[in-house]
């Protein structure tokens, strides 16, 4: 299958899309290897979500040295593993940056990103994970993880607005555009191959799935 050409496949999408399940599951089916952001290791992500305005900066500085250093890991792991599914993407760190931080704070990131963007490999392709807001909301809830507690909607659908936003413009690798409404990648392994026979097909730099219509 054509898919071997994918070693480095990276899954993004905001809060509740589903990306570290796939991740898991695609690595799974994939023979591969699944490589996980750590956001239980960040110290100021509670205190962020409690309030966004004073705690922004560092939570978001932390998790960018963070995902820089995991993707040096990878560059290196690349040279002796077969595939490795992420489940991010280094421009997203952008997204949420955008989204929380402004004036000099956010120029004082802007010029940090800049000089640690080129030690990450780009990835062989990008899945791009997205739902309705109600949907992401109701999956937060689900798994119930106690620092995401203070998050509301409005916070969910601006961020699914930036992510919307951010991939309508990406050039960086072939990007595959997933509805995760109906794809139920845990419990339906028909789903995951429908799903990985679109991945083998792909052709064209920008590509959309969307199960059941």
């Amino acid at each position: 299958m054509p898919i071997a050409r994918y070693r480095y496949i990276a899954v993004d999408g905001p809060i509740g899309a589903g990306k570290t399940s796939l991740a898991r599951r695609l690595a799974e089916r994939l023979d591969g290897e699944p490589f996980l952001e750590r956001p239980g290791e960040n110290p100021f992500l509670p205190r962020f979500y409690e309030d966004m305005e004073r705690h922004a900066l560092p939570t978001q500085l932390f998790f960018l040295f963070q995902r820089v250093g995991q993707l040096r890991e990878l560059a290196q792991l690349r040279l002796f593993s077969g595939v490795t599914v992420a489940d991010f993407l280094l421009e997203k760190d952008r997204v949420f940056a955008h989204l929380t931080l402004s004036g000099d704070e956010l120029s004082l990131y802007e010029q940090i990103y800049a000089a640690l963007k080129p030690q990450a490999p780009a990835p062989d392709l990008v899945i791009y994970l997205h739902a309705d807001v109600d949907t992401l909301y109701e999956r937060m809830r689900k798994r119930a993880v106690d620092y995401e507690a203070p998050l509301n909607r409005e916070y969910l659908a601006a961020l699914a607005d930036a992510y919307a936003r951010f991939f309508y413009h990406y050039t960086g690798a072939p990007l595959l555009v997933v509805n995760s409404e109906r794809l139920n990648f845990v419990d339906n392994p028909a789903d995951l191959e429908l799903l990985v026979e679109h991945i083998a097909s792909m052709r064209g730099a920008r590509e959309f799935f969307n199960l059941g219509g």
